[in-house]
């Protein structure tokens, strides 16, 4: 987990600014995520304490989600015992990643009363925790009893207990005169997690990085020279966080886009892998980070539908176009039944009731060799003809009509593979709305949305601006594809592709200047492979052209075109900021 005893110690240090604020409102957006509004003399904060298993953390946030009409109980209990309290204080305890919150409010008695809002931020079993001056709990948003644990319950009445200390040092408590054990045939990374608490794998990697260059080290195979420099590393690192000296950064890979990770130290270990963004400020960073996590998952959740509809359906499309092949196949010997049915007729009066085979001299070639034909004993001569005749003509018209069902199922399949390429590169849910829609108006699911209201809003296709100026704009579905291509661009523009590989269209607008210099013709390509199957390539073909050069053929589906005339040029992956 990114959020270490390191970063809880760089947000809380920021989180000062809201000690003498009144809490203004308590949101309980999420069943295990709480928002407290926050109104100082200065400004107004929003305040998130989540105790999700996958997401724990306390940050300030810049975003709002929505909240339930009917606020949850536990929310209620807060607003109650917290509502329009002061905040006096925020601290971490000790070096764990546990947040204590102060807060004094009046009781319906009109005394002045202390109460206390834990935040333990430990995976599955963090919680969020309303205690009063005697340490008893008054509520949580987990309820722990002994069938959850043994070691530790967090009831309403009863005593609340911090969780019990690990046998490790203090990241902070760490000096010359403590130790790591190395002793064991781990990795360094490891070994350093084991003896040091309040660092997560990352710190520990970026520790072990800067003394050996690289985090792949074997504890057991450190020398005493090397060994030594790594305690010196911790003790620096150590020294840096008691002093609060932070570089809050966030580490997203360089090919995919994707976000990695966040520290609240320098990171250098992924060296070219990633791009390292250094923020300001650790809320801020953490916020961003989740954020975006959230965002990501959601999309999941509501594209899993989608995602498996298409699925099904390209399994069925490419299981059809096996069969079509095979009866294509097939067909190819039509003719043999044609001439077996003539060589039965031409020698009808040898075949005798109840044979089963016969050898005839086949006149259709020069040195008329004898064929052996296959017969159904039970069936008279002419109708043994007749068999092999209805096998041609079947044959015949199996060859048309497979042929056109051939064509019209791999135009199928190339459609729903690059439709799922769309739904897993999707950036919102107005992206999966409309492909939702767009595979309604195509007939593949119902159309749900007829039932609304209100429309759901049209997203609108992507826009960047190349290093020269120029812009560029990238379909985020194959309706906007079609869209881009055939009427915003004009014919003079330029058109790009990825070669052979599913993916959006991406145009370059000339305007008045109709000369495009190589760096954004290199940037549009780097787009739309960014915006493909291949985002995770290194070298992806891409095929440009004028817009003049790309047609779309009568029937077609949407986003899909034919074009001619173009250039192809290899890029890696890139995307520009919008």
């Amino acid at each position: 987990m990114a959020l270490d005893a390191v970063a809880i110690k760089a947000l809380v240090a920021e989180l000062q600014c809201l000690v003498n604020g009144r809490i203004d409102k308590v949101h309980q957006p999420e069943r295990d995520e709480i928002v407290i509004h926050v109104r100082t003399y200065e400004d107004h904060f929003k305040l998130v304490a989540s105790a999700s298993s996958a997401h724990p953390r306390i940050h300030l946030t810049s975003h709002t989600k929505k909240n339930p009409k009917v606020a949850p109980l536990f929310c209620m209990l807060l607003r109650k015992h917290i509502g329009s309290g002061k905040i006096v204080s925020i601290e971490q305890i000790g070096f764990e990643r546990i947040v204590r919150i102060a807060i004094e409010s009046y009781d319906e008695l009109g005394d002045l009363t202390a109460k206390y809002l834990i935040i333990e931020i430990m995976g599955r079993y963090s919680n969020v925790i309303l205690i009063n001056s005697d340490n008893r709990v008054i509520d949580s948003v987990k309820h722990v009893d002994e069938s959850i644990s043994s070691v530790r319950e967090i009831l309403p009445g009863g005593i609340y207990e911090a969780p019990p200390a690990q046998d490790k040092t203090d990241l902070t408590d760490f000096d010359i005169k403590s130790s790591i054990d190395l002793s064991r045939p781990v990795k360094a990374d490891k070994a350093l997690i084991s003896s040091i608490a309040g660092i997560s794998p990352i710190t520990a990697r970026e520790v072990v990085y800067s003394v050996f260059g690289t985090s792949d080290v074997n504890a057991a195979q450190i020398n005493t020279n090397k060994a030594a420099e790594l305690k010196v590393a911790v003790i620096k690192l150590a020294s840096d966080v008691r002093e609060g000296k932070f570089s809050p950064c966030l580490i997203t890979d360089v090919n995919s886009g994707k976000i990695l990770d966040f520290s609240a130290i320098p990171i250098r270990q992924y060296e070219s892998l990633a791009r390292v963004d250094q923020y300001d400020n650790m809320n801020e960073l953490v916020d961003e980070f989740y954020y975006k996590r959230d965002m990501h998952e959601r999309l999941r959740q509501k594209s899993s539908d989608l995602t498996k509809l298409l699925n099904n359906h390209i399994e069925r499309a490419a299981k059809k176009i096996v069969i079509l092949e095979k009866t294509l196949k097939d067909a190819e010997n039509k003719d043999k039944f044609k001439i077996y049915g003539d060589l039965l007729t031409a020698n009808i009066y040898r075949i005798e009731d109840g044979m089963k085979t016969i050898e005839v001299e086949n006149y259709y070639e020069d040195s008329g060799p004898l064929v052996k034909i296959t017969l159904d004993p039970s069936l008279s001569p002419s109708q043994n003809a007749q068999r092999y005749y209805k096998k041609y003509n079947k044959a015949k018209t199996a060859l048309t009509e497979a042929s056109k069902q051939l064509s019209a199922s791999r135009d199928d399949l190339a459609y729903l593979e690059s439709t799922l390429s769309m739904v897993e590169h999707s950036e919102s849910v107005e992206d999966i709305n409309a492909i939702r829609s767009e595979l309604a108006d195509q007939g593949y699911i119902s159309r749900r949305l007829k039932t609304q209201k209100k429309k759901p809003t049209a997203s609108k296709p992507m826009h960047f601006v190349s290093s020269d100026g120029f812009d560029i704009y990238v379909g985020r579905n194959n309706t906007q594809n079609d869209y881009l291509t055939m009427k915003f661009a004009n014919t003079s523009d330029w058109w790009f592709h990825t070669k052979d590989i599913h993916g959006s269209h991406t145009i370059i607008k000339l305007g008045i200047d109709k000369d495009v210099p190589r760096q954004t013709i290199i940037e549009a390509a780097q787009l739309a492979a960014y915006f493909s199957q291949a985002r995770e390539s290194s070298q992806v073909p891409v095929d440009y052209t004028v817009i003049k050069n790309v047609k779309k053929p009568n029937g077609a589906k949407p986003g899909m075109v034919i074009y001619e005339g173009y250039n192809t040029v290899y890029v890696q992956p890139k995307l520009l900021e919008e």
